[in-house]
């Protein structure tokens, strides 16, 4: 089965480790993408310092960056999870 994927990423955020940015885990047998608790934490820092201070523009594209990879790391999950259950209509 061939899918095309309706969001294309222009580039990743800097400070995305290459190595354990993501982890997968098992959600009733079908695999979901989420981001290291490294990446979390990033995200959690610049959430926190948003509240307290204003955001630099270099800090604000890398939230922008991080949101954008979540959106799309969403959308592939929903893509497989509707996929297991087209395959398994017994799970519905």
């Amino acid at each position: 089965m061939k899918t095309n994927l309706p969001l294309k990423l222009s580039h990743l955020p800097n400070s995305l480790p290459l190595d354990g940015a993501v982890r997968i885990e098992l959600v009733e047998g079908v695999p979901i993408f989420r981001a290291s608790s490294l990446v979390q934490g990033q995200i959690e820092a610049l959430l926190i310092k948003q509240k307290e201070s204003a955001l630099t523009s270099e800090e604000e594209t890398e939230l922008d960056e991080y949101e954008e990879l979540d959106d799309y790391l969403s959308l592939v999950n929903r893509m497989i999870r509707n996929t297991s259950l087209t395959q398994n209509p017994s799970e519905l």
